[in-house]
C-alpha cells in the first residue's frame, strides 16, 4: 500500500521538477545573451553544452522515475538537474547585475554567492549516485561510512560559503572572474585563516578520499555482481574510462605544445567537458530501465575498433606523405591526396579485420554467435531431411541462447509462420526475453511429415529464422 502511494504521488513531484529544471537553462541562456559583451566565446560554448545536459539529466531522471517512482537514482539525476540549472541562473543573474547592469536587479550579490554552493551541491549529489549506482542502494552496509562522508563533504563545502575574506568568482564557469567583476563574499561570518581555515583543508582532503572511494565501490560492487548487473556497471564505466583517455589526450597535448592554445586542445576539453556530463545521464537512464542493456559489448567493441583503425590509418597517412614529400620528386599537394585516397582505400578492409579481431577478444558473445550462423548455414545447404533440420536448428539455438525450452513449429496447408521460439533462460544476453521469430511461408512448401526433403525455400526460411533469433 505504501509503494502504491508513493507512485501516485511520485508525478506530482516528478512533473514539477521536470519543468523546473528546463526552465533554469533557458531564463540563463537569455541572460547569457545580454551578458554577451562581458564573456568569452568558450563560455557561451560551455552554456550550451550545459543546457543540454540540464535538458539530458531532467529528462532521464523523469523517465526513469516515470517507470520506477521508487528508484533513488532518477530523483537524483533531476536533482543534478535542477543545481546545475540553479547554478548556470544564478551566475548569469550575478554577472549581469554587477557587471552588465551594475545596480539594475536585486541581491545580484547574493546570487552569485549561491551559484558556488549550488555547484558544490551537484557534485555531491553525482557522488551519492555513483556509489549507489545501479540499483539505489550501497554495495554493503559497511559502505554507509562513504555516505555519510558525502554528506560531511557536502556541509565543509557549504561551510567555506561562509568563510571570510574570500572572493566570489562565479560558478560553473568563473564568469565574474573571466569579467573582472569578482567581489568579497557578502556572507563571509567565519575567519579565513586559524581553526576555520584547517577544517576547510580537512574538508578538502577528505573529499579527495571519498572521491576515491566512490570510484572504488563500482569496483567492489561488480566484483560480486551477476551478469545483468555487471552490464550495468558497464556502461558507467564506459562514461569513466572515455573520460580518462580525452584527459589523457588533453595532457599530452599540454605536454607537446607546453601548454599553447591550439585546435586539439580545444576538442580535448569539449570531449572531456561532455562526455560525463552528457554520458552519465544516459549511461544510468540504459543501466536502470535495461533499454539494450547487452549492447554494451557491442559499443565497447566498435570504440575499439574505430580507435585503433582511425591510429593506423593516421599513421599510414603521416607516413605516405612523408614519404612522398621526402623521397619522391612529388609535390606537396600530390602527396596529400595520394594519401588520402590510399587511407580512403584501406578503411574498409582494414576496419573489417580489425572489428573481428576485437570481437574475438572483447565481444565474445558477438563473435561466436556470428561463427555458428556461418556454421549452421554450411550444414544447412548439404541437409535433405526435415527432422535432422529441426534437431540442428533446436541444438544450435540452444547452445548459442541457453534457453529454458525451446520449440520448433511448422504450419502446413495454409500461410503461417515456421518459427523457433526460445524462453527466458540464463547465460548470454541475447536471450534475456522471450523471443519469437519467424519467417512467412506459403501453401505446400513446408513439408511436416518425417522423412520428408528438404527444399532450397524452406532452407533459407530455417536459416533466417536462426539468424533473426541470433541477432537479437
Amino acid at each position: 500500500m505504501g509503494h502504491d502511494r508513493a507512485a501516485r504521488r511520485a508525478p506530482a513531484v516528478a512533473w514539477p521538477l521536470a519543468a523546473l529544471t528546463v526552465l533554469g537553462p533557458a531564463a540563463a541562456l537569455v541572460l547569457v545573451g545580454l551578458n554577451a559583451s562581458r564573456m568569452d566565446g568558450s563560455r557561451v560554448g560551455a552554456y550550451a553544452v550545459m543546457a543540454a545536459a540540464v535538458v539530458t539529466y531532467a529528462g532521464t531522471g523523469r523517465l526513469i522515475t516515470s517507470r520506477l517512482p521508487g528508484h533513488v537514482i532518477g530523483w537524483l539525476l533531476g536533482l543534478i538537474g535542477l543545481s546545475l540549472a540553479a547554478a548556470m541562473v544564478t551566475e548569469q543573474y550575478a554577472l549581469y547585475g554587477v557587471a552588465t547592469a551594475p545596480g539594475s536587479l536585486p541581491a545580484a550579490r547574493l546570487a552569485g554567492w549561491g551559484s558556488g554552493a549550488f555547484v558544490a551541491l551537484a557534485v555531491t549529489l553525482l557522488f551519492s549516485l555513483v556509489v549507489l549506482f545501479p540499483d539505489g542502494r550501497l554495495p554493503s552496509r559497511r559502505w554507509r561510512p562513504v555516505l555519510w562522508a558525502v554528506v560531511a563533504v557536502a556541509a565543509g563545502w557549504g561551510a567555506q560559503q561562509l568563510q571570510a575574506g574570500t572572493s566570489i568568482s562565479g560558478g560553473i564557469t568563473n564568469a565574474l572572474d573571466a569579467a573582472r567583476a569578482g567581489y568579497p563574499n557578502p556572507l563571509g561570518v567565519f575567519p579565513r585563516h586559524g581553526w576555520f581555515g584547517g577544517l576547510i583543508a580537512a574538508t578538502y582532503a577528505l573529499g579527495v578520499l571519498t572521491g576515491m572511494l566512490v570510484v572504488a565501490s563500482v569496483f567492489v560492487r561488480r566484483h560480486g555482481a551477476g551478469t545483468e548487473q555487471r552490464k550495468q556497471l558497464a556502461w558507467l564505466g564506459y562514461v569513466g574510462v572515455m573520460t580518462a583517455v580525452w584527459l589523457a589526450f588533453l595532457l599530452t597535448d599540454v605536454i607537446v605544445t607546453d601548454g599553447g592554445d591550439n585546435w586539439a586542445a580545444s576538442l580535448g576539453w569539449v570531449l572531456m567537458f561532455l562526455t560525463p556530463v552528457a554520458g552519465i545521464p544516459l549511461a544510468c537512464a540504459v543501466a536502470v530501465l535495461k533499454y539494450r542493456l547487452y549492447d554494451i559489448d557491442r559499443i565497447i567493441s566498435r570504440t575499439l575498433a574505430y580507435a585503433i583503425v582511425t591510429g593506423l590509418l593516421v599513421g599510414v597517412y603521416a607516413g605516405l606523405v612523408l614519404l612522398a614529400t621526402r623521397v619522391l620528386p612529388a609535390s606537396h599537394p600530390v602527396a596529400v591526396a595520394g594519401a588520402t585516397l590510399a587511407a580512403a582505400a584501406l578503411f574498409s578492409p582494414l576496419r573489417s579485420r580489425v572489428q573481428r579481431t576485437v570481437d574475438r577478444r572483447f565481444n565474445r558473445t558477438r563473435y561466436d554467435a556470428d561463427q555458428m550462423v556461418t556454421a549452421f548455414a554450411a550444414r544447412l545447404k548439404d541437409a535433405v531431411d526435415l527432422d535432422t533440420v529441426r534437431q540442428d536448428l533446436t541444438g544450435v539455438v540452444s547452445r548459442a541462447l541457453e534457453p529454458a525450452h525451446i520449440s520448433v513449429w511448422v504450419q502446413p496447408a495454409r500461410p503461417g509462420p515456421a518459427s523457433a521460439g526460445t524462453g527466458d533462460g540464463k547465460g548470454h544476453g541475447l536471450a534475456r526475453r522471450m523471443a519469437s521469430q519467424s519467417v512467412p511461408g506459403q501453401p505446400g512448401q513446408l513439408p511436416t511429415s518425417a522423412g520428408s526433403v528438404v527444399s532450397s525455400r524452406t532452407r533459407a526460411r530455417y536459416f533466417s529464422t536462426f539468424a533473426s533469433l541470433i541477432s537479437s
